[in-house]
């Protein structure tokens, strides 16, 4: 029980972490490139992040930084 415990907290704590754009400065920075290359898809699980990443050569300079800041390492 001790275990499962932890584990959940520890899923929590990483997908709080993995949340995306929490200020308007962030949403502002990529919101341009997120209508451009990952307008499809699903909010919910980092896939947003994760899209992002996924072309984050292609994103402008202040996108990449928020990319960055909130990709898990």
């Amino acid at each position: 029980m001790r275990i499962a415990l932890s584990v959940l907290f520890l899923a929590t704590q990483v997908t709080a972490n993995a949340a995306f754009a929490q200020t308007a400065a962030e949403r502002e920075a990529c919101q341009s490139d997120y209508e451009k290359f990952c307008k499809g898809v699903e909010q919910g699980g980092g896939r947003i992040i994760k899209c992002l990443n996924d072309h984050l050569s292609d994103l402008t300079p202040q996108c990449q930084k928020v990319v960055k800041e909130n990709t898990p390492q």
